[in-house]
């Protein structure tokens, strides 16, 4: 009987948990949208997770989670690769397959309904001037440190397609997770490095022709 007993606490335990875990999981309410750029490109993550920008307004590279995970703080996820958008110390824009704290970007409503994004843990340290998500007028991303809040680059106008509730991110040691590039980032603004798993797979830049 004593036994008997002890399963059923045990059995009733296991119900109440998963139970408990159905219910309060997901827990957070985001959107997938598009992210429209003023210089007239939709960001886009292409399947090597190279960052870039499309014409294209169906494509399935362009569809982003925004996860808010603070007061007015979101994080960016690749719909299709699972990836999410970060920028590291030098304002060079990659891809990282866990959620670190170069993850998170304050999201701010600029002027006519566009919003602009700027890392929660960089900015100048002379200036204290945010850096910001953007595109240049050839549709390539740019480094952070480069972007203006005043310039279209920086402007995004979210197209949100339905909302979706997220499970919260989770925190990794950005010590431990923040993949370390294996060679030096590019100087140019539009070529950043891009990394997927540690791994950098920027796109090779095309050659002016003579």
């Amino acid at each position: 009987m004593e036994h008997s007993g002890f399963v059923k606490i045990v059995e009733r335990r296991i119900r109440t948990a998963i139970k408990n875990t159905n219910t309060e999981d997901p827990q957070l309410k985001g959107i997938v949208t598009r992210l429209y750029c003023r210089q007239g490109y939709y960001l886009q993550m292409n399947p090597d997770g190279s960052l870039d920008g499309t014409k294209d307004d169906s494509s399935n590279s362009s569809l982003f989670n925004l996860i808010p995970v603070g007061l007015r703080v979101v994080a960016i996820q690749s719909v299709k690769t699972g990836l999410y958008i970060a920028m590291n110390g030098e304002g060079h824009l990659y891809t990282s397959e866990l959620f670190t704290a170069e993850c998170k970007f304050k999201e701010s409503v600029f002027e006519n309904y566009y919003v602009i994004y700027s890392s929660m843990l960089y900015r100048q340290q002379e200036s204290g001037r945010a850096w910001f998500l953007g595109l240049n007028k050839e549709g390539q991303a740019m480094k952070g440190n480069r972007v203006k809040k005043t310039k279209s680059a920086a402007h995004f106008l979210p197209k949100p397609l339905e909302v979706a509730m997220y499970r919260e991110p989770s925190l990794h040691d950005v010590g431990e997770t923040v993949p370390k590039a294996a060679v030096p980032p590019s100087k140019s603004t539009s070529e950043p490095a891009v990394m997927n798993g540690g791994k950098p797979v920027s796109k090779p830049a095309s050659k002016p022709s003579t």
